[in-house]
């Protein structure tokens, strides 16, 4: 791995911070878990600093991982299903698309959104009978995972019958979480529990990544030797600490206005972006705050971009991204080039340790996210509405009508951004309409733009967006869905007095509802008709 920067008339400050980060000894401080170095409350930051020894101590569960790997391939199986949420998600995810399936081993999909177009989809293309359930909570209690376990473990016991359901299912969790005692009422094939003082961003290197991962063929030795060498480089003196310098430079640039942390990668690696984003956003998005990390904007002439963006280049093999015109113009620019995909080992260790010294740059703790939870809960009161009265609560919602997305737009100001939330089907088509919809607004107003599909960016950029300094304008897709998919009461029953769809429209509204609370600026549109189109007509009225 080599990095190199180019940060113009930035860097004396970075250089200051560095020295203040040598003479704090914050690096020393954060290898023995000192809380002091973001916070005098030790809450949350003591019991969430596990992910720095990860590397080393996961070396001790390969055997086991190994071992599940080869008793599902032994039986027959090809293809596995993560269902998960956010940091038990967004790994694996990386895993998929960027190493893909090995000869021989299991292909790995992530299941992630409650709309049940997506949830139809994969219970329509896997072969249920040959297909193996990664239930993955830290927590034990995620709604949406909970939801997708309780629905394909029916699924299953239709397939292949009472006496072999419980072996197409595997749990990562924390110990003694609810998945725990489930996973052993249900008979999983195997329950893998995680170190409880890492907190789901922090986890990759964990059970969380290393199983799916094993699943697909990855070499994990390799992945995880790759992080112990970068772990140790961030033990060393600043001078010879990629970890420290990239987390300084990430705390003074975005001090200096410079807060939009943009990733331009090489195609095959370009789902890293989306992990990162989470492990960014939900650290540093909050005390009025935040980095906003920018993954999957296409680059875009020079001239499309104000200066509040830092660009980070992360190149794979060789391949050259020209940012000659972006430099020339003023923009800093991080450039990661990696020899070969097993450095993902220490680039999620390295983001990692970047992430918590720019958390002390910044002044705040890297390690809780104290405004996910508002939005959860009005999404909650949602759900509670519908069971008591049969149909969810108004929302403050219109047709997607020309009018009045000018009218919203107008409100966009220098150093704000566009944060489009699609409460739709995930699918390729739709991403492009969304894509091209956020490369017209970034082009006419100059401002970033983030993409993400609900429910899933509730748990990645969702605290940011509350948690920041109020500069984001969010523009709301929702839909709903003609063929809806019960979510059983318990799993192994058929009685159900909630569906997938209700879930989608409750957490859409909750998340506006919370977004509104925090004074942000929220336009919610119904593309019920044609979601599509909409979005695609939306676009073209961008001239």
């Amino acid at each position: 791995m080599k990095i190199e920067t180019n940060l113009d008339k930035y860097q004396s400050a970075v250089d200051t911070a560095l020295i203040q980060i040598a003479d704090a000894n914050v690096v020393e401080r954060i290898w023995e878990h000192d809380h002091s170095v973001w916070k005098p409350d030790p809450d949350e930051i003591s019991n969430r600093l596990g992910w720095l020894h990860t590397p080393e101590d996961m070396q001790a569960n390969i055997q086991e991982i190994q071992g599940l790997v080869q008793v599902v391939r032994d039986d027959g199986y090809t293809n596995v299903l993560l269902l998960g949420m956010g940091g038990s998600s967004l790994a694996p995810e990386v895993f998929s698309k960027s190493f893909g399936a090995a000869e021989g081993f299991l292909q790995l999909d992530v299941l992630d959104s409650t709309d049940p177009g997506a949830v139809q989809s994969y219970a329509d293309k896997l072969d249920l009978s040959k297909t193996l359930f990664i239930v993955a909570t830290k927590s034990g209690g995620t709604v949406e995972t909970f939801s997708f376990f309780k629905y394909f473990y029916n699924q299953i016991l239709a397939a292949v019958g009472e006496e072999d359901v419980g072996q197409h299912f595997v749990a990562v969790t924390d110990p003694g979480s609810k998945l725990v005692d489930v996973g052993e009422q249900y008979k999983f094939r195997h329950i893998f529990k995680n170190d409880p003082n890492i907190g789901g961003r922090y986890s990759a290197l964990s059970y969380f990544g290393m199983v799916p991962a094993a699943l697909l063929g990855v070499d994990i030795a390799l992945l995880l030797e790759q992080a112990r060498e970068m772990a140790a480089q961030c033990q060393q003196q600043i001078i010879e600490n990629p970890g420290a310098q990239l987390g300084a430079i990430l705390a003074e640039l975005a001090k200096a206005g410079r807060d939009k942390l943009t990733f331009l990668t090489s195609p095959a690696i370009s789902s890293f972006g989306d992990w990162v984003e989470q492990l960014i956003a939900e650290s540093t998005g909050k005390e009025g705050k935040g980095i906003l990390p920018i993954a999957g904007e296409k680059i875009g002439a020079s001239e499309v971009y104000a200066d509040d963006r830092v660009f980070v280049v992360l190149e794979l093999n060789g391949e050259h991204i020209d940012t000659d015109d972006l430099e020339k113009a003023g923009h800093p620019v991080i450039r990661i080039s990696l020899e070969n995909i097993y450095e993902f080992g220490g680039q999620f260790f390295l983001w990692e340790f970047a992430t918590a010294v720019a958390g002390h740059g910044l002044g705040i703790q890297p390690f809780d996210q104290p405004n996910v939870e508002s939005a959860k809960v009005l999404a909650r009161e949602m759900v509670a509405a519908y069971q008591s009265e049969g149909k969810l609560p108004e929302g403050d919602t219109t047709n997607a009508s020309p009018e009045d997305f000018s009218n919203f737009l107008k409100q966009a100001k220098n150093g704000d951004y566009f944060s489009i939330q699609a409460y739709v089907t995930p699918n390729a088509e739709t991403t492009r309409a969304l894509d091209a919809l956020r490369l017209k607004l970034r082009d006419k107003y100059k401002l970033a733009t983030t993409v993400g599909y609900g429910p899933r960016f509730l748990h990645s950029t969702g605290q940011l967006h509350k948690g920041d300094g109020g500069i984001g304008l969010f523009i709301q897709f929702v839909s709903s869905t003609r063929n809806d998919i019960d979510i059983p009461n318990e799993a192994g029953q058929d009685a159900s007095n909630m569906t997938f769809g209700v879930l989608k429209q409750a957490q859409a509204l909750g998340d506006a509802a919370a977004l509104q609370a925090a004074n942000r600026r929220v336009l919610s549109m119904s593309v019920e008709a044609d979601p599509i189109s909409q979005i695609n007509h939306l676009a073209e009225t961008l001239i």
